[in-house]
């Protein structure tokens, strides 16, 4: 069975950054209401270990909207999918996620969230595979910066089985605010998967830019992110590369939306990728 939970692939998301406005920056603070997006992408992604290379595509779609519960206190919920397509086959999750936070919008948000995955398509045949990650997080707001950090443990199971196979991991995001509607984000994380006493780790890095049009809903995003894995002395690398649409409502701008509105995300790989498969 863990030889079929490793290899799971799956795509990951793209959420963030690009291009210039010419609006002054606004820290004002919004009055509660509800406020989200959705936005899709397509991408590609390769694949490069010792001596070898593949190529795959990618596409994948999000939706969050954040709730307000009084004017401090916030539930967000996010669903998402992502789907690839290598040597012929296709592999996808599917899952979707719950903030609880309290936040200043002039100072921090402090809360926590849980996170829930399926994984289907060619080569899984009738397993019920997913996983499911909990833990908290913190934003803090300084000025046109907003400083992010997320802590999480996991499990990856099957239904009907009793094993299970442990993951944790730690990210970091800074999100800079050129202008109130251009945006630049610079991610890193770790995550580690436990398999048999063995470790499968990985450390990805990103890049993400988004322009939202004045005065519309409508943003353009790019994203980069590499994940290095490694294990037992074996390691490869995954550059994922996507641009993507975004749709907001209930902000009028990138960072009165990252400060008043949709703005928890969660982490999601390039893909999970077994060493000791076959």
């Amino acid at each position: 069975m863990y030889r079929l939970l490793i290899s799971v692939a799956m795509a990951a998301t793209a959420t963030s950054a690009f291009a210039a406005d010419a609006i002054v920056m606004d820290q004002t603070v919004a009055a509660p209401h509800i406020s989200g997006y959705v936005e899709a992408y397509l991408g590609g992604l390769y694949l490069t270990v010792p001596g070898d290379h593949a190529t795959a595509t990618t596409a994948g779609g999000t939706g969050r909207v954040n709730f307000p519960i009084d004017a401090r206190w916030n539930i967000q919920t996010d669903a998402m999918v992502d789907s690839l397509w290598v040597q012929g086959q296709n592999l996808y999750g599917y899952g979707g996620a719950v903030h609880a936070y309290w936040r200043d919008p002039s100072a921090y948000a402090l809360g926590g969230f849980a996170t829930i995955t399926g994984y289907g398509g060619d080569g899984i045949g009738g397993e019920n595979i997913y996983d499911f990650s909990v833990g908290p997080e913190a934003q803090v707001y300084i000025g046109n910066v907003t400083l992010y950090g997320q802590v999480y443990y996991g499990q990856l199971r099957a239904n009907g089985s009793s094993e299970h196979i442990d993951d944790w991991g730690t990210r970091g995001v800074a999100r800079y605010f050129a202008r109130d509607n251009l945006r630049f984000d610079a991610e890193l994380g770790f995550s580690s998967i436990s398999i048999s006493g063995e470790h499968l780790n990985t450390v990805t890095g990103a890049l993400q830019a988004m322009y939202r049009f004045s005065g519309s809903p409508f943003s353009v995003f790019g994203r980069y992110q590499l994940d290095h894995a490694y294990a037992g002395g074996e390691s490869e690398n995954i550059h994922k590369y996507v641009i993507g649409l975004r749709a907001s409502f209930g902000s009028d701008t990138l960072l009165d939306e990252d400060r008043n509105g949709a703005t928890m995300d969660t982490y999601r790989p390039n893909f999970i990728l077994p060493f000791a498969g076959g």
